[in-house]
């Protein structure tokens, strides 16, 4: 069974600094990884992908520039890094495994198994 636990989430202030991360069990983490969010009332939103050696990576237009995605394959985890935070910023951010086939992807179809979520919230 594929599993994924984020964790770091937290509420902090614009402009600030927050890294989450997602820990993965070994059969999960031979695949691209991705991020997530979802803000109130909202779609849930590509944010950054990695390629399973962390080689390529993608990030949505939102955030390009002031996040960064990377992994670490010996501890299993997959991190993303959020400078310059903005209140839109705001929701649950969702880590992804994605299918066998996939380099990297913004679509959440592209993926197949996901974790539960870590709340991230940004005030001004």
């Amino acid at each position: 069974q594929v599993q994924l636990v984020e964790s770091g989430g937290a509420s902090v202030w614009a402009g600030g600094s927050l890294r989450v991360s997602c820990a993965a069990n070994a059969r999960s983490f031979s695949y691209a990884m991705g991020w997530f969010r979802q803000a109130p009332g909202k779609d849930r939103d590509f944010v950054a992908s990695i390629s399973r050696s962390g080689g390529s990576t993608l990030y949505a237009d939102s955030v390009k520039g002031r996040f960064t995605i990377s992994r670490d394959n010996a501890k299993n985890t997959v991190y993303l890094q959020m400078d310059s935070l903005k209140p839109e910023d705001t929701a649950v951010y969702y880590c992804a495994a994605a299918r066998p086939w996939i380099l990297t992807s913004p679509q959440a179809s592209s993926y197949e198994y996901w974790g539960r979520g870590t709340q991230v919230t940004v005030s001004s």
